[in-house]
C-alpha cells in the first residue's frame, strides 16, 4: 500500500503564514473575518482561535514567530554563505543551534503540531504514509507525522539531526535514527543517562560539549563568546518573562488565556534567547496585564482551573482551549509548558555551557521521564504544580506511544489524592490525530468527570457546611 502526501509540512506551512504575513497591523473582526473565508474549514476555526478579540495581538506576534522561525530554515540555503538547517527534538534546548551563525533549528514536533492544528487535512496523511512504509502503529505520532513528511521525498530535507531523546522518549529516537539512515542525514546523538546523582550529570555534560564540539566541525564555525553571551542573555529575558506569566497563571480567577499555554512550548522548543521569542513572551504578559486590569475573563466565573499532567490535545485548540474558557475551566499548564527554566550565570563561558547543560537537563519529559525513578520525579513535580497553581484536577492524556507514562500513571494518580487532594482523570486519545478520539469524546468525558468528580465534591462540601448547627464553632486555626 502506498499513500500519496502530496506535498510536504514546510511547504503547506509556508505557504499558509505566507497569507498571514499580508496582515497589516491588527485586523479588525471583520477584516479577520474575510481572511479566515480563504481558508479550509479546519484550518479557520483553529487558526480563528488564536486570533480570538481578547488575545488577538498577542496571537498575531506568535504566528508571525513561527512564521520567522519556518522562512529561516526555507531561506538557509539561498543564502551566500549558505546555512545548515539542523532537525532538533521537542527536548532539546534551540540555543545551542542559534549560537552558529551558519545553523537555524528546526523542531520535529512543532511541525507536526503545524500540520495538526493548521493545515487542511491535519496530521492524518502523513501518519498513514509512515505506516504505508510498514512502521509500527504504536509509534508517537508527534515526531513521526514530520518524519513521513521528509520519508516522502516531497519535503525541505534538514542538512543533519540531532537525536537528544534517548533515555527519555525512545519512541522520538528510533523514529529519528530511521529517517537518518533512510534519507542519509548525518546524526549527532546527545544521550540523557537515567542517573540523577553527580557521576550522571557529570556524564550528561560531557556528552554535551561533545555535541558542541562536532557542531563546531559540522558548521567550520567555531563557538564565538560574545555570541554565546548574547544569546544566554535574551535567554535570561525570556526566563524573567516566563515566571512573570506564572505568577499570572497562579491568580484566582486565572486571567491567562488558556491557549497561552500552548504558545509557550513553541517559544522554548524554537526560538528560545531571539528576539522573536522575547517579543511573543511580551506580547503574552502584556495581553495578561491588561486583561487583568480590566478584569475580562473567557466566562463570568471561574469554576474549575485544570492542569494536565502529560501532553494536551493540538488538533482543534478551538474546542478545547477555547471551550474550556468559556465554560470556565482554567487551563493551568501541561508538561510541555511547565518547564521551568532558570537564569544563566553570564560570566565565563564555562558558565554559559553549563547553563545550557542544566537547562538541557531539565526540559520537559527529560526532567520526568528521564530520570533514576519516572514516577517519583513525574510525582515530585506534578504535586508541586498542583499545589503551586491551585488545580481541582489534574488530566493525563494518555498515547499509545508512551508506554512508559500508563506504566506509572496509576502511581500519579494515588499521590496526587495522597498528597494534594487532587483528582487525577485519565483520557485515551492521541495529541495530533483527530481519528484517535474525537473531540466530542474528549469534551464529554471531561464534562461528566469535572461534574461530578470536581464540582460535585464542591456541591457536596458547601452542603455539609450548611447542615452544621449553629452552636458548633468551626475548626480552629492552629499557629
Amino acid at each position: 500500500m502506498t499513500v500519496d502526501v502530496h506535498a510536504g509540512i514546510m511547504d503547506r506551512g509556508l505557504k499558509l503564514f505566507g497569507m498571514i504575513e499580508k496582515l497589516q497591523g491588527v485586523p479588525s473582526d471583520e477584516e479577520l473575518e474575510g481572511l479566515l473565508r480563504l481558508l479550509p474549514p479546519d484550518s479557520r476555526e483553529n487558526i480563528g482561535a488564536l486570533l480570538a478579540p481578547e488575545m488577538r495581538e498577542a496571537g498575531l506576534v506568535f504566528l508571525d514567530m513561527i512564521r520567522q522561525w519556518m522562512y529561516a530554515a526555507r531561506d538557509a540555503r539561498s543564502l551566500s554563505p549558505k546555512k545548515k538547517v539542523i532537525l532538533v527534538p521537542f527536548n532539546f534546548p534551540p540555543d545551542l543551534v542559534h549560537l552558529f551563525e551558519s545553523a537555524v533549528p528546526l523542531t520535529t514536533e512543532v511541525l507536526t503540531t503545524v500540520a495538526a492544528l493548521a493545515l487542511p487535512g491535519g496530521a492524518e496523511r502523513y501518519w498513514e504514509f509512515m505506516q504505508s512504509l510498514g512502521l509500527p502503529d504504536h509509534i508517537c505520532s508527534a515526531n513521526s507525522v514530520e518524519v513521513a513528511s521528509l520519508l516522502s521525498g516531497k519535503d525541505f530535507l534538514p542538512d543533519a539531526i540531532i537525536s537528544a531523546a534517548p533515555g527519555a522518549c525512545d519512541a522520538n529516537a528510533k523514529v529519528h535514527e530511521f529517517l537518518s539512515h533512510y534519507q542519509g542525514i548525518p546524526q549527532f546523538i546527545l544521550e540523557k543517562p537515567v542517573d540523577d546523582t553527580p557521576e550522571g550529570k557529570a556524564f550528561y555534560s560531557r556528552y554535551f560539549r561533545t555535541l558542541i564540539r562536532q557542531l563546531e566541525e559540522f558548521t567550520g564555525e567555531s563557538l564565538n563568546e560574545d555570541r554565546l553571551r548574547g544569546v544566554v542573555e535574551r535567554g535570561n529575558r525570556c526566563t524573567e518573562l516566563y515566571w512573570e506569566l506564572f505568577e499570572y497563571r497562579k491568580m484566582r480567577p486565572c486571567p491567562v488565556p488558556n491557549l497561552f499555554t500552548l504558545f509557550l512550548s513553541p517559544v522554548r522548543f524554537c526560538m528560545w534567547g531571539t528576539e522573536p521569542g522575547i517579543r511573543t513572551l511580551e506580547a503574552m504578559v502584556d495581553t495578561v496585564r491588561r486583561l487583568h486590569e480590566a478584569g475580562v475573563y473567557p466566562a463570568a466565573e471561574e469554576r474549575c482551573r485544570v492542569l494536565w499532567a502529560y501532553t494536551s490535545f493540538y488538533f482543534n485548540v478551538s474546542e478545547l482551549h477555547r471551550w474550556m474558557g468559556k465554560k470556565g475551566w482554567s487551563f493551568l499548564a501541561d508538561v510541555l509548558s511547565l518547564y521551568m527554566p532558570q537564569p544563566i550565570d553570564t560570566s565565563t563561558m564555562d558558565t554559559m555551557i553549563d547553563g545550557l547543560v542544566t537547562a538541557a537537563w531539565e526540559y520537559p519529559m527529560n526532567r520526568q521521564m528521564g530520570t533514576s525513578s519516572m514516577s517519583r520525579a513525574w510525582v515530585a513535580d506534578m504535586v508541586w504544580a498542583a499545589r503551586e497553581m491551585g488545580a481541582d484536577c489534574v488530566v493525563h492524556c494518555g498515547h499509545d506511544a508512551c508506554k512508559q507514562t500508563w506504566s506509572v500513571v496509576s502511581i500519579l494518580g494515588e499521590e496526587l489524592m495522597n498528597q494534594a487532594q487532587v483528582p487525577l482523570l485519565v483520557l485515551h486519545g492521541d495529541s495530533w490525530m483527530k481519528t484517535t478520539t474525537p473531540i466530542t469524546v474528549i469534551q464529554q468525558e471531561m464534562e461528566e468527570f469535572i461534574g461530578n468528580v470536581v464540582l460535585g465534591k464542591k456541591r457536596t462540601r458547601r452542603k455539609v457546611r450548611r447542615r452544621r448547627p449553629k452552636s458548633t464553632p468551626g475548626p480552629k486555626s492552629t499557629p
